[in-house]
């Protein structure tokens, strides 16, 4: 399932501290990733929180993904 997080993640210094939450939610991200870090399913997630979708614990996972990316990019950059 191909997501683009930006349609799902936002983040505003006035939400959360600047956490990214999802979309209409005050779940932060870093919650969601923490589920799935801990070996919890997609739909485990969602009976936790039914408001959510896959689509959206996806987008969690894409966000991380492009962070993880553009963080390994600049410590490559600046490290040669």
């Amino acid at each position: 399932m191909q997501t683009d997080w930006r349609d799902y993640i936002v983040s505003t210094p006035d939400v959360l501290r600047g956490k990214p939450p999802i979309k209409g939610t005050r779940i932060p991200v870093s919650l969601i990733l923490g589920y799935l870090a801990a070996g919890n399913t997609a739909e485990e997630i969602i009976k936790e929180f039914p408001d959510l979708t896959e689509e959206q614990i996806a987008a969690c996972l894409d966000y991380a993904r492009d962070l993880s990316h553009s963080k390994l990019q600049r410590h490559y950059s600046t490290s040669s």
